[in-house]
């Protein structure tokens, strides 16, 4: 399949970045995954938009998003990509010593495409011990710094659950490895606020949009005591959840969930890239 780098397409087994880029000595990064169904990504001008607030967040120089788009567009259209594919754009450091410092030389931008399966028609989830920091310098932010999101995961997966679930310092809901969180409350649809230290995620604020779902803080564990839950995400869509570490909800899917999930289908289905 084709990989564009610095704005060049190449084979992806021609495509190469340096031993010294600061993405791969320090995690100095960004990223995003789109979803692309034949040949069309959903949302990207969302995805781009997050992309550049997350490099300023880190303070990389800002990202020419445009050059990003066309590359997007150019590799998601490629001869050999899959029909259900995942897209992955990355912005790196560059170039840069063997330190935390950066060399001051031009960005590394990456666009590459797999494939990706439907998800599952629900996940079990597992809550780990380990608590976001929602203070931190990158709270909020999509970076490549993922070594927590991958300790997090093996330790759910050894528990039997496809996602891990983060609480922040206060003890309340936050996020997954690479998802948010809903869940309904006598009746409510809520998910914790930005403030929370959660991602905004691309899919989470259409389902907030769509679905007209609340923003509050709420305990970690108002998860397992919950009528319903769901995640969301790129990869997932709305998907409910099953069961929160080991211990079954209720409704799977629930009515909330189902509806939820019903209208974000139709309203992405209507808009490959909601503004």
């Amino acid at each position: 399949m084709t990989v564009w780098i610095n704005g060049t397409l190449v084979p992806d087994e021609e495509a190469r970045v340096s031993v010294f880029d600061h993405g791969l000595v320090t995690g100095d990064g960004v990223f995003e995954t789109v979803k692309v169904t034949r040949g069309v990504p959903f949302a990207l001008s969302r995805h781009l938009a997050r992309l550049g607030r997350s490099a300023a967040g880190i303070g990389l120089t800002p990202p020419d998003l445009e050059q990003i788009r066309a590359g997007a567009l150019a590799v998601a259209q490629s001869p050999g990509r899959p029909d259900l594919a995942r897209m992955r754009i990355t912005v790196t450091g560059g170039i840069a010593p063997l330190g935390s410092e950066r060399g001051g030389g031009p960005l590394t931008m990456i666009v590459a495409i797999g494939e990706m399966h439907a998800p599952a028609p629900w996940c079990d989830v597992v809550t780990v011990p380990w608590p976001r920091n929602e203070h931190g310098a990158l709270s909020g932010l999509k970076t490549t710094s993922y070594a927590e999101n991958v300790r997090a995961l093996a330790y759910a997966s050894d528990r039997g659950g496809s996602e891990a679930i983060f609480a922040n310092t206060a003890g309340n809901l936050c996020e997954g490895t690479g998802t948010n969180v809903f869940i309904v409350s006598e009746g409510r649809l809520l998910t914790p606020p930005l403030s929370s230290g959660c991602l905004a995620g691309v899919t989470r604020g259409l389902v907030i949009e769509w679905a007209g779902a609340a923003e509050q803080d709420v305990p970690l564990e108002a998860l397992a005591g919950a009528d319903e839950a769901f995640l969301t995400g790129t990869t997932r869509d709305v998907q409910p959840i099953r069961r929160v570490n080991g211990q079954a909800l209720p409704d799977v899917p629930g009515p909330i969930t189902r509806k939820a999930a019903e209208v974000f289908a139709m309203r992405a289905a209507e808009s490959a890239d909601p503004s």
